[in-house]
């Protein structure tokens, strides 16, 4: 008995230490990323990083712990004893000719899922056979699969340290709910990352430094297998370590509330990754009510009725006096181009030649704030025209088709109406929701082979795409009706390649400067081919972000980090302009129906800037945080119902720093509040 405890305790002790090891140098390694803008922390703080830290990790481990103890709780003569051996294998027999011969749930999930269930347990079933009949062959199996587990333990430790650093270095934060999202989408997922990184030598140094590691901390361990047999040991340590794991649930959970300072860098130094994940993941979707300050239902009606003039769930009509201009609409979205990446906007590397260019011939907007840090986030602002919502993108939910959206808007109104994606739109849920809101979808599936000159894992280039896209439209516009094309491009994304020999940047330097220029480059390439096509004269041109590129910053909504650029642009018909005021996101279709003298019924909070009735404000949000930005105060709606406000106060090093106000200012929460409480509830899907 003492033999055995000894053997899981010290197997428990090393795994915690090198959890908490990695843990130290992944947070030393955090801290001189390029991401980490802001070391400024008190002393108190940075004992929260580490020790707190430290007691974070060791939760996490003793969580972790649970497989390795149900293997060892498993190990025990007493299964291979009649008549409990033969019942064991008689359920497993039985359950791998229900999975390989019938109808079960696997199928209905499909892929390859029926062929894995069945492989899994015929190979459980096979091989506990063999350790039924051949008495010595046991021994031998729980040495192999007690020395494999302890590998995949160390494995897994130093790979999610990896994961860590290479997440933190995209996105600037611990895993959230991008990992979360991410998750689902394997196939693109891992595409990118291997396109992206020098996947072998890691693979191959992550082998290397596993193997060292286990056979340095474990070499003696491994051969005491047998040790965990017997029932004594695990009466004293089975209560034990279940007391253990409930106490480190508890813990990392009461240790979120240290995780509020006003430096993010500070919070999420100090958590621990793989709890970041669940906590994500748990909190996809966040009901508005149960977690935000809300004021009562009527109260917000109220305030919103009297914003847009609306009843009911913000029905209102948008009409204008001069009749309606039947031209065709492109909206263009760009993958992740921060403003800041403009020469406009003060960036002296000339790689937006073609975009800068646009922004003096169109109505150009200056301080455009996307609304979220995710692709379907920009969607959902130019097609719903929506505050963005708690938790997970309305793009991303069930049930939601049949939406006010533009698209839909548009062909009641007789235009043609399309949604092109370079990739396979079923990402994202994408092909859901454009379909089931009034768009046709055009995406990789329908081009022809001899259409595609290059393609990475996330779709077509762009020139590609905007071939595509004029080919489609010349179609669209022999039917003598009018087309809406909404264009969302994918080349300036990491792993961020495209055709040689187009930008002075090397196509293969997998670079994001050389995405952003080769970006604008296609950008160019369509318009010069649009303009020869007879339908380009009758056509306004919306082009803006889905996000920046980036969203990491020393606060929680870094508000630099979410300025987009945006313009409005028709030759002859739009006179060149700058706008200069806060706009949103939701606000840029609205803009372009006013220009078009558009009436419709709407249910959009989205407005026309020209609105006599228009407001400069933002909506601005990660899945989380509510972020609302009205002249110079920003205010954030969060989680358990708490508020905080910013002064924007511009700085020499920065376009502006967000600094805490000392004194509320309650009529801006309240404006926040009745904008997000109502959208959030109007719009459950």
């Amino acid at each position: 008995m003492s033999r055995s405890l000894r053997l899981i305790t010290g197997l428990y002790l090393k795994i915690s230490l090198l959890t908490i090891a990695v843990g130290f140098l992944l947070r030393i390694v955090l801290l001189f990323n390029g991401q980490t803008t802001d070391l400024g922390f008190s002393f108190g703080e940075w004992c929260e990083i580490y020790l707190l830290g430290a007691v974070n990790d060791l939760c996490a481990a003793t969580i972790g712990f649970v497989f390795l103890w149900l293997f060892s709780m498993s190990v025990s003569e007493t299964k291979y004893r009649k008549p409990w051996g033969y019942i064991i294998l008689g359920i497993l027999a039985a359950a791998f000719c229900y999975v390989t011969f019938c109808n079960t749930i696997f199928d209905e999930y499909g892929s390859v899922a029926p062929q894995v269930a069945s492989g899994i347990l015929g190979f459980w079933a096979g091989t506990f056979a063999l350790r039924l009949f051949l008495k010595g062959f046991r021994s031998y199996w729980t040495t192999v699969w007690f020395a494999l587990i302890i590998t995949l333990y160390v494995g897994s430790i130093v790979f999610n340290g990896l994961c860590e650093y290479f997440f933190w270095n995209e996105f600037g934060v611990r895993y959230n709910f991008i990992a979360v999202d991410y998750l689902v989408y394997t196939n693109e997922v891992v595409g990118n990352i291997r396109e992206s990184y020098p996947i072998v030598p890691l693979v191959l140094g992550l082998i290397l430094v596993t193997f060292a590691i286990t056979w340095y901390l474990f070499r003696r361990d491994l051969a005491h297998a047998d040790d965990l047999k017997g029932w004594r040991w695990k009466a004293v340590a089975g209560p034990g370590y279940i007391a253990a794991m409930l106490l480190s649930v508890w813990l990392l959970q009461f240790n979120t509330r240290f995780q509020d300072s006003e430096n993010v860098y500070v919070n999420e130094l100090q958590a621990n990754g793989l709890y970041k994940f669940y906590d994500a993941f748990v909190k996809n979707e966040l009901n508005y009510s149960q977690f935000y300050i809300t004021v009562p239902e009527e109260q917000a009606e109220a305030f919103v009725h009297g914003v847009y003039g609306s009843t009911g769930d913000n029905l209102h009509a948008v009409r204008s006096e001069e009749p309606e201009i039947r031209r065709n609409i492109v909206l263009i979205t760009i993958e992740s181009m921060s403003a800041s990446f403009m020469g406009h906007f003060g960036d002296t590397r000339e790689l937006t030649p073609v975009l800068d260019s646009l922004y003096d011939k169109g109505l150009a907007f200056d301080r455009v704030y996307a609304t979220g840090n995710r692709t379907v986030r920009g969607l959902e602002a130019v097609t719903l025209s929506l505050p963005p919502c708690p938790g997970q993108s309305i793009i991303k939910r069930p049930d939601n088709a049949g939406m006010h959206s533009t698209g839909a808007l548009l062909r009641d109104k007789g235009y043609t109406v399309k949604y092109f994606y370079g990739g396979n739109s079923y990402f994202d849920n994408m092909e859901t929701f454009f379909s089931g809101n009034g768009y046709e979808i055009v995406d990789q599936r329908q081009y022809e082979p001899e259409e595609i000159t290059f393609a990475n894992i996330w779709g077509v280039c762009d020139e590609d795409a905007y071939r595509k896209v004029i080919r489609t439209l010349n179609e669209d516009a022999r039917s003598g009706k009018p087309f809406f094309a909404h264009v969302m491009t994918v080349s300036n994304h990491r792993p961020f390649t495209y055709p040689a020999g187009k930008i002075s940047i090397p196509h293969d330097s997998k670079s994001r400067n050389g995405g952003i220029m080769y970006t604008d480059y296609a950008l160019g390439q369509f318009f010069a081919e649009a303009s020869k096509q007879p339908w380009f004269d009758n056509t306004i041109f919306l082009i803006t972000a889905d996000h920046c590129a980036s969203s990491a910053g020393r606060t929680e909504i870094p508000l630099e980090k979410y300025h987009i650029p945006a313009l409005i642009y028709a030759p002859g018909f739009i006179e060149p302009q700058h706008v200069g005021g806060i706009v949103s996101q939701i606000d840029l279709m609205p803009t372009l129906l006013w220009l078009l003298n558009m009436n419709y019924d709407s249910h959009f909070y989205g407005r026309s800037i020209f609105d006599e009735e228009y407001t400069n404000r933002a909506f601005i949000a990660t899945y989380q945080d509510l972020g609302y930005l009205e002249g110079d105060i920003f205010t954030i709606l969060s989680p358990v119902r708490r508020v905080e406000q910013y002064r924007v106060v511009p700085t020499e090093e920065e376009p502006y720093d967000l600094q805490p106000l000392e004194t509320e200012q309650p009529e801006q929460v309240a404006r926040a509040i009745g904008y997000y409480q109502t959208s959030s509830e109007w719009n459950k899907r």
